[in-house]
């Protein structure tokens, strides 16, 4: 599937940054300001199904075909977060790039509660900018118009297709250099999952007191996590 994937900055090094369900490429806003001043050419898709991306089948092998066929091979950096994160590892044999950062990743999204599925179902079609606000006290006013933007273009039937997915995605190794990134608690990975992780050669970090969304819910504290991957 031929996906909108935006681009932008002129520097000699390139990042990829793959969104999280509901999303779309804007809510890496602040990160891709900050990666383009330290020298990175962001390139950030939508995934099917989200933003300006066409509907299809919603599998999770397909969300890693389509990364593997719309972005370039051998990137300096990968960032996935959520959704975005399942997504990244399912194709990051295939892009190899340097590194690679799982935020909060969607491995085990047999971890997330039924009710939590539910409710996004809900959030997505009546959510306004005070409902946005309201649940992301920390979030900045673009965070907030990206949020409302990103479920305006949103496939809803997507998270039907979600809900049959395999409930353990779980690498089986770190194929190349890679950090998993873990809000504070984590919505998708567990305690001892994340021990497991570590077990497979993933570098576990925890940005204290943030929520699912780390980027957004404390940038500062995201940008810190990163010291060493960027």
């Amino acid at each position: 599937m031929k996906l909108n994937v935006h681009e932008r900055g002129d520097g000699p090094k390139t990042a990829l940054l793959i969104h999280g369900g509901m999303s779309d490429h804007r809510t890496w806003h602040a990160v891709e300001d900050a990666l383009i001043e330290r020298g990175y050419r962001v390139v950030a898709p939508d995934l099917r199904g989200h933003g300006l991306s066409p509907r299809g089948e919603y599998r999770a092998e397909l969300l890693g075909d389509d990364l593997a066929e719309n972005l370039p091979e051998g990137a300096d950096l990968a960032i996935g977060h959520s959704l975005g994160g399942l997504s990244l590892s399912l194709a990051v044999e295939r892009l190899r790039p340097g590194k690679a950062v799982y935020s909060d990743p969607g491995f085990t999204l047999d971890a997330v509660p039924a009710e939590a599925m539910a409710f996004m179902k809900r959030m997505v079609t009546t959510s306004t900018e005070d409902s946005v606000k309201t649940m992301n006290p920390r979030w900045s006013q673009a965070d907030v118009e990206a949020e409302l933007a990103g479920f305006a273009l949103f496939d809803p039937t997507f998270l039907d297709g979600v809900s049959g997915f395999d409930g353990d995605y779980l690498p089986r190794g770190a194929v190349v250099p890679s950090m998993v990134q873990l809000a504070d608690p984590s919505l998708t990975i567990k305690p001892d999952t994340a021990d497991e992780l570590a077990r497979r050669g993933f570098e576990i970090r925890t940005v204290k007191g943030a929520g699912h969304c780390v980027h957004r819910d404390d940038f500062a504290g995201f940008m810190a996590s990163l010291e060493g991957w960027i």
